[in-house]
């Protein structure tokens, strides 16, 4: 054999040996790695990120820094609800053992109810968003108080004013008259990704403040919290994170690792009231235009789409079958379209399946609701829906609860007791031997008639035990209480008669 071929032979057994070496590791490493090239990360673990090699980066998350801006803009929130009494609704006429018997004895023998409803005091926490004493905190923490007091971290304490109260959405806006204060910053709540590291910040328990630090486990949760208090109109797409929070938590901050303010503390699950795993927050895009909404105007400018609906992701198979929904859909299922909606306007009808708004997918109800509240009556948005299996493109011009596009002004709770009211004639009171009241001249279709079974020419005295003199006094009595007690008298009649009210539910 010649030297060329013998070196031929050599050459073409080496590459040989070599190539089936290379293709076994190949072989190997795509089993054993699924695919993977040693050199090369994917990109979820960049964007969670690790360095390009495939290594941590150096140092673990360090949160004194986070918690060192946010400590000083977190407030202790202190509440007080007078004692209330509680009679029967029914007026009685002079009674002729009067003289005889206190009022005491006299409901002890004929049976005769007062009952005290006693003093309560209750405390949260809030969270200061402007330097002249703005605060933000959850509904329920200042709902039904007659007094709240905020305590800074510096140990001031100061009278503080609720300015709104929305229990759609379970927050509040409260003042205190201070200047130069320390405020949060605002951050993304659309930015929050599960499994990032967040800080809840408040006053749990009574205690000073408090830190605790967990992830993020979920977003667009719904509990159903607000429902007994708001109905259809209530609002819920929590944060749900694994930091500790317990009682008094609530309405604290919920912060990422940059010191920004990404949701407000607002509940937990728990079947022994305490911490025992989870714990909810409002996402602050939410929380911010509700604030803005209430120290703009008075009250949430709340836009509609004007649908009934079905989260698609909700049902099962058999439940989309008997709604015509194909299995593989998902989506907002549009149950009904009222013809002066606002959804209806932009061409959508019943049977449609909505997709996404302005960009963002909806794949459940809890992700509509929380796109939607960020918006108010006149504001359009996009909406992409499918019909028969094809996707269509709409633009929606949003309206408010009652079918326009206006600014809604903040209701008096007073108008909705539905009465004719007249400041009580000073003559008149210096009859009575009292310092002044409001007439009840007459009841009409409302509050007032449809939970009490209070009369004509009932004189007003005192709301929740504040003294009321003229009808303007009324109005300011009953401000923004949602649940209030009317106390008065009626001419001929014998003592004082107290009519519990709730205004939660108009």
């Amino acid at each position: 054999m010649k030297l060329k071929q013998v070196l031929a032979t050599v050459l073409i057994s080496a590459l040989t040996t070599f190539g089936m070496i290379w293709g076994y590791g190949k072989w190997n490493q795509k089993d054993m790695y699924a695919g993977q090239q040693a050199t090369q990360v994917p990109g979820n673990y960049k964007y969670a990120g690790y360095n390009d090699d495939g290594s941590l980066p150096p140092g673990p998350v360090d949160f004194t820094i986070p918690a060192q801006a946010a400590i000083p803009t977190v407030v202790h929130i202190r509440t007080k609800t007078n004692a209330k009494q509680v009679t029967n609704n029914l007026g009685r006429r002079q009674d002729p053992f009067s003289d005889f018997f206190d009022d005491d004895m006299l409901n002890q023998l004929f049976g005769r109810r007062n009952n005290v409803i006693p003093e309560q005091r209750a405390s949260g926490s809030g969270i200061i968003i402007s330097s002249d004493g703005y605060i933000v905190t959850n509904n329920h923490v200042v709902e039904d108080a007659d007094e709240v007091t905020v305590t800074l971290s510096t140990k001031k304490t100061y009278k503080a004013k609720v300015i709104g109260r929305d229990a759609s959405y379970d927050l509040a806006v409260i003042k205190i008259d201070a200047t130069n204060l320390p405020f949060l910053l605002y951050g993304n709540s659309d930015d929050v990704k599960i499994g990032q590291w967040v800080l809840a910040i408040g006053y749990p328990l009574d205690l000073e403040t408090t830190v605790t630090a967990g992830i993020v486990s979920a977003k667009a949760r719904q509990l159903g919290l607000n429902k007994s208090k708001a109905g259809a109109s209530a609002v819920e797409s929590y944060i749900q994170t694994d930091a500790a929070v317990n009682r008094g938590n609530s309405g604290g901050a919920l912060i990422n690792t940059e010191g920004k303010l990404v949701g407000i503390n607002s509940a937990i699950a728990s079947p022994t009231g305490f911490y025992s795993g989870y714990s909810y927050a409002i996402p602050v895009n939410i929380a911010k235009k509700v604030v803005d909404d209430i120290i703009k105007f008075g009250t949430v400018q709340r836009a509609y789409l004007g649908i009934s609906y079905l989260d698609v992701s909700g049902l099962s198979n058999e439940e989309k079958k008997a709604n015509g929904i194909p299995e593989s859909a998902w989506g907002i299922y549009t149950q009904d379209v009222p013809k002066d909606g606002a959804s209806y306007a932009a061409g959508i009808r019943k049977g449609d399946i909505i997709k996404s708004l302005n960009g963002v997918i909806l794949a459940s109800g809890a992700e509509m609701q929380e796109q939607v509240s960020r918006y108010k009556p006149g504001d359009k948005v996009e909406l992409v829906y499918n019909r028969n299996g094809k996707d269509i493109t709409t633009t929606v011009t949003l309206k408010n609860k009652v079918g326009n596009l206006e600014i809604v002004k903040k209701e008096k709770l007073v108008d909705l007791l539905g009465a004719d009211l007249e400041t009580l004639d000073p003559k008149k009171a210096k009859e009575y031997a009292i310092s002044g009241g409001v007439v009840v001249k007459k009841i009409k279709e409302g509050i007032l008639n449809d939970q009490t079974r209070m009369r004509d020419n009932f004189i007003i005295l005192k709301v929740n035990n504040k003294e009321v003199t003229s009808v303007s006094d009324l109005n300011d009595a009953i401000g923004d209480n949602k649940q209030i007690t009317i106390s008065g008298f009626y001419p001929g009649y014998e003592g004082l008669y107290e009519y519990p009210i709730s205004f939660d539910n108009n």
